[in-house]
């Protein structure tokens, strides 16, 4: 039980952190560019008419593009993540780890999600919306899930180990 009202409590807190102003200017909107760059960067392997410019990824030569709006640069997925291992009972070191193994999993994941709704944009509007609203949502909150788990899994062999 302390651990689901600590997780409530971070989750909270976390979240209205995120929306303020400052947090915004800072971290979540360079995140955001940064995150269309690297998606551009990604994409301009298979095709060098894609480009970034803020947080719109968009195809030079067709006009088709994406934007990378709240809740889709994968900060909202991050911060249940770091709330969830921040309420476990770990040691410190262990909770950093988890925290910083699991943002570069969840981000990879959805830097996938972003280069694959890209192409579905131009593909198929239906197709897109569904992936966008439903499936890519699901996938991420999966994805915080399996890397929490596991991350649960490996603090429990360590200190299993530490106490063998």
């Amino acid at each position: 039980m302390r651990f689901f009202i600590l997780f409530l409590v971070l989750v909270v807190a976390f979240f209205l952190a995120e929306l303020t102003p400052p947090a915004q200017a800072w971290l979540v909107v360079p995140w955001t560019s940064l995150l269309a760059s690297i998606s551009a960067t990604l994409l301009s392997f298979f095709d060098p008419s894609v480009v970034a410019s803020g947080k719109v990824l968009q195809h030079a030569g067709t006009g088709i593009g994406v934007s990378i709006e709240a809740g889709c640069n994968g900060v909202e997925a991050c911060l249940i993540l770091f709330a969830a291992v921040l309420a476990y009972p770990a040691p410190w070191r262990a909770r950093l780890v988890g925290a910083v193994v699991g943002f570069a999993a969840i981000q990879a994941v959805n830097l996938l999600r972003i280069v694959t709704l890209f192409y579905l944009a131009g593909w198929h509007r239906e197709v897109f919306e569904f992936a966008h609203l439903y499936l890519w949502q699901a996938l991420i909150m999966l994805d915080v899930l399996v890397v929490w788990l596991l991350w649960m899994r490996w603090v429990a062999r360590r200190e299993f180990a530490g106490a063998a």
